[in-house]
């Protein structure tokens, strides 16, 4: 008998799949989607995944056998340990695991090295040692003792440059308009987050939401909702702001990073809670627009694409590098020089062999960056608030047609994701299709530098805790420098200090 023993997702070509599959489709969705798992395993096997469109993350019991899954791009998390005696622990939290039987929990140290440049835990290891994530597009069986691992997916590039723009635009259009019917079912009531960007902008008016959820700070240099309240009120919808103090954000670092299960850096993490917590308040529901700078060549980094050429597989690990090798032999008391983050990205380098420059930092980043940080955030963040995010832009659909769109449709001279912003004003006016691509400011960079609100930085940058990883004085010296001007150095400040929060809440309090 197969048994479902863990699943998270959301499954969104469920029609099809019931008439393929003989299921019931009156089913509640739970129970409709357990079974869609089981009868494309049995029919499918370890090929299942092609026929799935979605978001997944399970384990089966077959018999003695356990197979366990995660979707293309890793939208949804899955962890596995075994143990001393050879028992395989699983599920799709870190904290699942620890409750099971045989597991220790020991902190793998060399982890800190990847976190200190990357913001975010890349790669299949995790800051537990032992612990590792199912990455995507992998499977796993577990039988008799045996662990086998395998990749069922590796994102293939094919430029096609017998199309125009607009050709590419037409396709892009007509395959999100495709897919938004799948993204919510009949009865469901969803609302969406909006930003002043194309994305979020994009999935609003493909969608038929009626309120929209943004947030904003007093401070107008980092404030884009009112950018997003013109676009809801152009597009005919409601808004609602969440407003973000510096008090509000530092009291939440420790629950975000529990809730993370994994240090995270990256600023924008903070503020996503928040705003998971505000909207969760008034819908269970909520789009986002996830996947399309990493597809369509959305990061205004890509333009230098064509400078960096092949010296690229030297030194591009991702959306983000903030410390080099020698910076962090000064601070670190524990130093790997067989830990190196650019070995993570080793293979995507050996398998875009001969493609562009822009392709190749677009694949680091959809199978490293995407995974690590993006991912991760947006589903830790919505399950601790109670609430589901569904992202229709991160869909295998979607990706083929990048996958086949030429670099110069991508990023030009004046412009980032240029078939897809085309795509887009098609259902937007060109001021918000073309809009330059702002980021997700946080004022954490003010903030930081603030006596009124950094108190627990200092302490925690002068503590115990921070004595077993870190050379004190030079630590110290990074923050003194920021403090006298040197404001790049806030990252670098966040990274240690989420760090430090993280360890706090699971090797000091528990």
């Amino acid at each position: 008998m197969i048994e479902i023993l863990e699943y998270r997702g959301h499954i969104r070509n469920w029609k099809t799949l019931c008439e393929d599959l003989s299921i019931d489709s009156s089913l509640t969705r739970e129970r409709r989607e357990e079974k869609i798992i089981i009868e494309a395993y049995k029919k499918w096997g370890h090929d299942m995944a092609e026929h799935i469109y979605g978001m997944f993350a399970f384990a089966l019991s077959d018999g003695e056998k356990i197979f366990c899954m995660r979707d293309q791009f890793g939208t949804k998390p899955f962890y596995y340990y075994q143990t001393a005696d050879g028992k395989l622990l699983f599920g799709t939290t870190i904290c699942r695991i620890m409750e099971q039987e045989g597991f220790v929990k020991e902190l793998n140290v060399d982890m800190l090295q990847i976190y200190m440049s990357l913001t975010y835990v890349a790669g299949e290891d995790t800051f537990f040692k032992g612990v590792k994530k199912l990455m995507p597009a992998h499977w796993l069986e577990f039988e008799n003792g045996k662990l086998t691992v395998e990749r069922y997916w590796t994102p293939a590039f094919n430029p096609d440059n017998t199309k125009s723009l607009d050709e590419w635009a037409d396709e892009i259009h007509n395959t999100i308009q495709k897919i938004f019917p799948e993204v919510k079912e009949d009865g469901e009531t969803a609302e969406s987050f909006l930003s002043g960007g194309v994305d979020s902008s994009y999935v609003l008016a493909m969608s038929d939401v009626k309120v929209t959820d943004s947030c904003g700070y007093d401070d107008e240099r980092f404030d884009e909702s009112g950018l997003a309240k013109q676009t809801a009120d152009i597009l005919g919808r409601e808004n609602n702001r969440c407003r973000i103090t510096p008090e509000q954000y530092f009291d939440i670092v420790p629950y975000v990073m529990y809730n993370m299960e994994q240090p995270l850096g990256d600023a924008s993490a903070i503020v996503f809670a928040i705003a998971c917590k505000a909207t969760a308040e008034h819908t269970k529901i909520c789009y986002s627009g996830e996947g399309a700078d990493e597809f369509f060549g959305g990061y205004n980094m890509y333009r230098n694409a064509e400078r960096y050429g092949d010296n690229l597989k030297n030194f591009y690990v991702g959306n983000t590098n903030i410390m080099k090798e020698d910076e962090k032999q000064k601070i670190l008391k524990s130093y790997n020089p067989d830990v190196l983050p650019i070995n993570l990205v080793k293979h995507i380098y050996d398998e875009t062999e001969g493609l562009d420059p822009l392709t190749k930092m677009s694949d680091v980043d959809i199978q490293i960056w995407l995974e690590g940080d993006i991912y991760l955030n947006v589903d830790k963040m919505s399950t601790s608030a109670g609430l589901e995010i569904r992202m229709p832009l991160t869909d295998m659909r979607v990706f083929d047609i990048a996958s086949r769109l030429p670099s110069k449709y991508k990023v030009n001279d004046e412009m980032n994701k240029v078939a897809f912003r085309t795509a887009a004003s098609k259902v937007l006016p060109d001021e918000i299709a073309f809009r330059k691509k702002l980021g997700f400011i946080v004022p954490i960079r003010i903030w930081l530098a603030d006596e009124r609100y950094n108190s627990d930085v200092k302490a925690k940058f002068n503590s115990e805790m921070a004595e077993k990883f870190f050379n004190i004085d030079e630590i110290n010296a990074i923050f003194n420098d920021y403090i006298g001007g040197n404001s790049d150095n806030w990252r670098k400040i966040w990274t240690i200090y989420t760090f430090l929060v993280w360890y706090e809440e699971y090797f000091v309090k528990r």
